[in-house]
């Protein structure tokens, strides 16, 4: 049966339309590929947010791209010296590089390891925090010496004559920078009790149970956080940092007085071994986008607070609240599928 000219025009543009979409189409599905048979074991450290991290990215990368992922334990230093001689494990979502500054440097310099993106790309934060209702009713306490000054609005609810600073469990490195600072500021001679709780989760039930009451209480805390997600405090300024005061604080060894200075925002990054980069460029790309800010972090964060849940129904919950910030991290094939899986 012969064709009209019509039809002849029809079925060629057809044609030329295919011809021209196959590249295109595979393309894409090339783009959605992991690229490596190789598994890709992502740290899953011990803190909260990086550890729903990780399970964010296990679930993009193994529904999304097709990898074979493995979710292993970690922590800063062992992941990372894995990670520099070993090349595994492959990833660490968010690593604090600050407390393995020279080895980390070093192994970007040989090429042994990659920076991939900001885990949290406004900087992590510490310090001193007040809740917001009690700057409210006294606009003038926005730095910590105006707080020492008026020990008498922090009462400790064991010692009314003073002030109360609710420090970090014993153990924690915290602890002894919050000891230092409390000596270089000289709190004990202006009226001031240092607390220290005997867990993180005392400390986290003292801080929820004084702004649920909305209750004055000063303590030392750090973001992301569920309870920074949760709770509207605010930092108190320290001045500047200085760092070497900073690591002089931070060491029991240091025999130098303890001077005042503010926490240095430590850099969190998505850590990557360098085969990572090579053997599988759409992961590294995927990998640097995903950066998100302290406060978003935080709000992942309340959920598995305030729901009981761990870090893999909190990466779920993540995935399926926040499809328009996740979505922008990869191409369209493979959000449908990451969409179509948690379905």
């Amino acid at each position: 049966m012969m064709l009209k000219s019509g039809g002849i025009a029809a079925a060629i543009a057809v044609a030329l339309l295919s011809a021209t979409s196959l590249p295109a189409l595979a393309q894409e599905a090339d783009a959605a590929s992991c690229g490596t048979d190789r598994t890709i074991d992502i740290a899953e450290m011990t803190w909260p947010s990086a550890a729903a991290l990780a399970h964010i990215h296990a679930i993009i990368l193994e529904k999304g791209f097709g990898c074979n992922v493995e979710i292993v334990t970690g922590d800063t230093v062992p992941t990372s010296s894995s990670m520099l001689t070993r090349g595994s494990p492959a990833v660490a979502p968010e690593l604090w590089t600050s407390t393995i500054k020279e080895p980390w440097e070093k192994g970007i310099a040989d090429g042994t390891v990659v920076e991939l993106a900001d885990a949290i790309t406004d900087g992590t934060v510490e310090g001193w925090f007040i809740p917001r209702y009690m700057q409210k009713a006294n606009p003038e306490l926005t730095s910590v010496e105006a707080v020492i000054a008026k020990p008498e609005l922090f009462k400790d609810p064991e010692d009314g004559s003073k002030g109360r600073l609710y420090s970090c469990p014993p153990g924690w490195a915290c602890e002894i920078s919050t000891g230092a600072l409390y000596e270089a500021l000289g709190m004990q001679d202006k009226g001031w009790n240092l607390f220290s709780p005997g867990s993180g989760g005392a400390l986290d039930a003292s801080i929820a149970r004084a702004f649920t009451r909305e209750e004055p209480i000063l303590f030392y805390y750090w973001g992301p956080t569920a309870v920074l997600g949760k709770y509207d405090a605010v930092q108190l300024d320290l001045g500047p940092s200085k760092p070497e005061v900073y690591e002089c604080n931070t060491s029991r060894d240091c025999d130098k007085a303890p001077g005042v200075t503010a926490y240095p925002s430590s850099p969190a990054v998505v850590g990557a071994a360098s085969w990572i980069k090579s053997d599988a460029p759409n992961v590294a790309g995927y990998l640097s986008k995903v950066g998100l800010t302290n406060a978003e972090i935080s709000e992942i964060l309340v959920y598995g607070d305030e729901n009981k849940a761990d870090a893999a129904a909190t990466a779920m919950n993540f995935l399926k609240t926040k499809e328009d910030r996740w979505t922008s991290w990869v191409p369209a094939a493979v959000a449908e599928k990451v969409k179509a899986s948690l379905n």
